[in-house]
């Protein structure tokens, strides 16, 4: 069964400017009141964007996040079932892994990151039983 994409994120030098650009473009509002990872944000920077849906009932929640020490990046997730098989099997099939697998602070989420042979960033992630 193929994977799905379950999260986006957009990451950059000021992540507060990059929130005040994106809410005003399309209507996101941030809670930055949760926990995210030293590799991904600085903390309490990091927006959480909830899961707006179309008419149709789709859409992916994502985050906007970074901070003076983060490149910024434009990134989305894809939900695999463990998350060092996938980024083992991106760098056999001609990826490179750029990070992970790290697991998020206080909670059961791993992500990890790969360049495609093509240098685009990719992520996936995987919930921990338990």
């Amino acid at each position: 069964m193929a994977q799905p994409v379950v999260h986006f994120e957009i990451t950059g030098r000021d992540p507060e400017r990059l929130q005040q650009y994106f809410g005003e473009l399309f209507g996101w509002e941030y809670d930055t009141s949760n926990p995210v990872s030293d590799s991904v944000s600085d903390h309490g920077r990091y927006g959480f964007v909830p899961r707006y849906t179309a008419e149709d009932g789709t859409g992916i929640p994502g985050g906007v996040g970074g901070g003076p020490a983060y490149p910024g990046h434009v990134i989305f997730y894809v939900a695999v079932p463990d998350v060092e098989q996938a980024l083992a099997k991106a760098e056999e099939l001609g990826g490179t892994r750029v990070l992970g697998p790290v697991r998020e602070p206080r909670t059961n989420l791993v992500i990890g990151h790969f360049h495609d042979p093509e240098g685009h960033l990719v992520g996936v992630a995987s919930v921990l039983e338990g």
